[in-house]
């Protein structure tokens, strides 16, 4: 059932390439962005490089999170998956790994890309992409938690942002730091680290936390 739930949700996703490549495209831009205005500065773009990626991967990766579990609310299918002997916590586990694979694995392969234009070094480069694979799943992790909190409520897009954010600030702070510490010459095993424990964490809390929530908004 957990393997269903994913391949399912894939298939759902390539059906509509539209959210994936929406969701793509607002990173490039965003993360485009910030050289065209802050000018070449190459000192202030280094700087500044860790924390512009990060938040626009972070923004990038909500765009979506009001959509996985209401398409299958709408239609019946998530009261089924509720009623099936399978628990609940592992159908929400896949669904927000799914969720990952379609939102999160993209900005990991295009963020090394994105950033040359603000001159990072290639150990820089490295590192940012080892600290997004760690942290992007978190976010779909989290964001699945929020996502089922405010499930069949008008205006659910902008309350999960306000739930969501708050939670989403330690990923960002260790992450960018990560980067920020191997462009200062510094090792950045520690906040690798830290993004490892948060990711295990969420991997055994999130789903179960989900999964109650989604009780919640179905009753």
């Amino acid at each position: 059932m957990f393997l269903w739930v994913i391949q399912r949700d894939l298939l759902l996703a390539m059906r509509q390439r539209s959210d994936i490549l929406t969701t793509l495209f607002f990173f490039i831009i965003v993360v485009s962005l910030f050289p065209l205005g802050v000018g070449p500065e190459m000192n202030m773009l280094r700087a500044m490089a860790p924390g512009v990626v990060w938040v626009a991967a972070l923004l990038a990766s909500m765009l979506s999170l009001d959509r996985m579990f209401s398409s299958d609310y709408l239609d019946g299918t998530l009261e089924q998956m509720m009623l099936s002997p399978q628990p609940l916590f592992l159908l929400v586990l896949g669904k927000a790994l799914a969720h990952w694979m379609v939102t999160g694995v993209p900005l990991v392969l295009i963020s090394p890309i994105l950033g040359f234009q603000f001159d990072l070094q290639i150990d820089a480069l490295i590192i940012l992409g080892i600290s997004l694979l760690l942290g992007t799943p978190v976010l779909s992790l989290i964001g699945a938690i929020g996502a089922a909190l405010t499930l069949g409520l008008r205006g659910g897009g902008v309350l999960v942002s306000l739930l969501v954010l708050p939670l989403y600030i330690p990923v960002l702070i260790f992450g960018a730091g990560a980067v920020e510490a191997i462009s200062a010459g510094l090792n950045a095993g520690a906040h690798l680290s830290l993004l490892g424990a948060f990711l295990l964490a969420s991997i055994v809390l999130a789903p179960w936390a989900t999964a109650a929530a989604l009780r919640v908004s179905i009753e």
